[in-house]
């Protein structure tokens, strides 16, 4: 398993419509991918999430700190 050097929280679901799985990183705007595997959609938006942190630094951007998050298991 490849671990992420990103901190976001990720979404993927398989989308029927699309036929694919779809990834997004919702704090970082605009950010999604998508594959025909859910390993395939998540490496697509690792790529995405480079090139957004790249472009807001270029355009002198603010990087959104990753929100931490809890999830309660019951």
């Amino acid at each position: 398993m490849t671990t992420s050097k990103h901190r976001y929280a990720v979404i993927v679901y398989w989308s029927e419509r699309d036929g694919a799985y779809l990834a997004e990183a919702p704090e970082l705007p605009g950010s999604a991918a998508d594959g025909p595997t859910y390993q395939e959609a998540l490496t697509n938006l690792e790529v995405i999430m480079d090139e957004w942190i790249e472009t807001a630094i270029e355009m002198g951007w603010t990087i959104p700190e990753p929100k931490a998050r809890r999830l309660a298991l019951a």
